[in-house]
């Protein structure tokens, strides 16, 4: 693959996954906007808007799974790293992969799940909105089809050698980036 071919690619996934934090940007201005005004028409009013409950409910469930999706990309998700920092390099890919291929079960498992689903609820409709109730499981189909081709990335990237030894350990403890809170003053302690 030429050099302007792998610019060009990368500059459609950094679109791509722009695109989904716009998205995720929106649903959350919407949920606000949704419960926001609920709340002041209920108790200000004595009114409410009937489907704003099950739309924020929905919207939050597509936004946990799109954010999952970046999430996935960006290597942000928790994970506990004490025992792989203890092993060597080698040990290390091990677990990267087997924590890889497992992954790739799960989403596999997911997408197929969520597929049937989908299509079991897509004649089913929502009582407040009359939306299609396989939408909302869509939602999991998402992110499984998008998961995939993530990790099979990273997998890629580890058998061909182009995975730093660095990034074998993708998790940042909140702790180093913290800096230490000084001492209180001895005479300064109320309680």
């Amino acid at each position: 693959m030429s050099a302007s071919s792998t610019t060009a690619i990368s500059r459609i996934v950094e679109v791509y996954y722009r695109s989904i934090k716009i998205v995720m940007a929106v649903l959350l201005a919407a949920m606000v906007v949704l419960v926001f005004g609920n709340v002041v028409l209920r108790y200000v009013f004595n009114s409410g808007i009937a489907i704003s409950e099950e739309l924020s409910r929905w919207l939050f469930v597509w936004m946990v799974f799109l954010g999952a999706i970046v999430g996935l990309r960006e290597h942000a998700h928790l994970g506990v790293d004490s025992f792989v920092k203890l092993l060597s390099p080698t040990g290390r890919k091990i677990c990267y992969a087997l924590s890889h291929v497992l992954m790739l079960y799960a989403s596999v498992l997911l997408t197929e799940g969520s597929w049937k689903q989908t299509v079991l609820n897509w004649d089913t409709t929502a009582p407040a909105s009359g939306l299609s109730v396989g939408l909302f499981y869509a939602a999991g189909l998402v992110f499984g089809v998008a998961s995939i081709p993530i990790l099979l990335h990273d997998l890629y990237r580890l058998l061909t050698g182009q995975l730093a030894t660095s990034e074998l350990i993708a998790i940042s403890e909140s702790e180093e980036h913290v800096p230490a809170a000084p001492a209180p003053a001895h005479g300064n302690d109320r309680r």
